[in-house]
Order: structure tokens, then sequence, then C-alpha cells
């Protein structure tokens, strides 16, 4: 895996998203053999030449500038965590740092994850777990169970035969998990962490496999998602997601539920079973 490729490889998989008839484009199907925009309509689009472009996505092409960057960004209709990751993937490599030092998670941290009584956990880079509070510990899977190396979200949710019975609306939320995890690798391209964990995906998950394929990329930041907690049945929680000022690789998810709701019942119970010293 190298950036180049990666770049090369998101430029096409956004071009062939783009919808030639929301272009005022031909479409008819002798007219065209692949979906998308060819290459030199998307050159045109950006102001830049078919060359240039067709070595952007050969993986010829180094140190873009920021304007080609704005005018790709533009003509493939890129929304601003796709730009980011765009940017990420074209920036000079004498920029980048290929090995990024390890995360840790500070006492402090700790202790405000235990204070706060919502379900919370701290995922760090590639969307490892590296901290939780009790609720957020019972809520889904059981990060305490498994070995550090294995608190991964994409491997739990596509590596695990439980996910989709803790997960009802599971394919909505491995699409967003994917591409969240689009957009973590971007920061780090030349990751060898990062090539070992898509790669192990792949073999281990058709599904990853085509969803990645897709280069997809989200920020993870909110949403609604709908859990089968096995102590108190379904909730249907929100969660907001916080980068921490002093490390923005490390993210503070929090689940809350709305108000006067069955899941504000039922994570009610689900506390105080957690606070139950026999399931301590």
């Amino acid at each position: 895996m190298t950036e180049t490729a990666e770049l090369g490889d998101f430029l096409k998989a956004r071009r062939a998203a783009l919808d030639p008839a929301d272009l005022g484009l031909p479409t008819g199907f002798n007219q065209r053999r692949v979906a998308g925009l060819r290459r030199e309509e998307l050159a045109q689009l950006a102001g830049i030449s078919v060359d240039y472009y067709t070595r952007l996505e050969q993986g010829r092409a180094r140190n873009v500038s920021d304007s080609v960057l704005e005018s790709l960004s533009r003509a493939l209709r890129l929304h601003r965590d796709e730009e980011t990751y765009l940017r990420n993937l074209a920036a000079p490599k004498r920029k980048r740092v290929a090995r990024p030092r390890a995360q840790r998670i500070r006492p402090e941290l700790q202790q405000m994850l235990n204070a706060i009584q919502s379900p919370a956990f701290v995922f760090g880079r590639y969307l490892d777990v590296l901290a939780w509070n009790p609720l957020g510990g019972a809520l889904s899977f059981d990060f305490s169970a498994r070995p550090p190396g294995e608190r991964n979200i994409p491997k739990m949710f596509f590596l695990d035969e439980h996910a989709r019975e803790l997960h009802p609306e599971w394919a909505t939320v491995a699409k967003e998990v994917v591409a969240n995890l689009r957009s973590e690798s971007g920061k780090y391209p030349d990751d060898p962490y990062l090539a070992q964990l898509v790669g192990e995906l792949s073999l281990g998950s058709e599904e990853f496999r085509k969803l990645w394929a897709k280069h997809t990329v989200r920020e993870k930041a909110h949403a609604w998602k709908v859990m089968i907690n096995p102590i108190v049945g379904e909730l249907r929680l929100r969660y907001e997601t916080l980068r921490l000022p002093d490390d923005p690789d490390l993210a503070l998810v929090i689940y809350t539920a709305e108000p006067a709701s069955d899941s504000e019942r039922a994570l009610g119970l689900l506390a105080s079973w957690v606070a139950d010293p026999a399931h301590a």
C-alpha cells in the first residue's frame, strides 16, 4: 500500500461515483462503457490537462498544488471529510510521520471517563478502543474480555460472529465503520499497522473487502445507533464524537438516549446492573 496508489484509487472511485446526468453530460449506452465520468470530462471540469490528471490517477504526479486539489475537490463534489482525505494522501511525503508514536491514555482521562454517567469510550488511531467506562464496556462488545490488539472496532464488526446480533442495523453501521477507518487511514498512509489491519480484515470478511474498495470516506462524528444489549434489550442511542485537543488522534465517544424514552429507562437499568457489586 502506497499513498500514490491510494490517491489514484480514491480519484477513480470518486470519478466513477459521479452521475453524468447530474452534470448535463450524455449517458447513452453506446457512449459509456463504465459508470461515472471519463478522465477527460473530469479534467475539463477541474481545469487541468487530461495528461496531468491521468498521471495523478496512475500515481505518477508529485507535490500537487493546493489550487489543483481545490479544483479536483469541486469537480468531484467532495464533502469536507473526503477533501481532507484527498489532501492527506496528496501531501508531500516529507511532511508525514510514517511511524506514528504509540498512544497512551492519561490517568486523568480515565478518571474523567469513569465520572461520565453515560456509556463512553476513547478510540485511537484506526479505531482501536483504548479506554472506556463501566457502562461503555457493558453496552455492546465486551472490551475487557479481548486482548488489547483485538479491541478494534472494524475487527469487532467484521470478524466477530456476534456483531450482527448486537447490531440489528449492521449493514448500515458497517458502511460507516469502513468510511471512518478510511478517513483515519489518510492521516498515516505509510503506517505498516494499517496495511496489516486492512489485510486481516480483507482476508476475513468479504463484506469489508467490498466496502473498502468503494473508497468511501467519513470522519466519525455523530449519529443514531440501535443496539441489542444482552442485559436490557434494544437501545436506540445517539453518539457524539469529540477530538481531544492535545492529541487529535484520540477521540471521546459518548452515547445518550432521548429523554423519557424507553431507551433512557433501559440505559438506567443497565447502569444499575453495572453498579451492582455482584456483576463487577
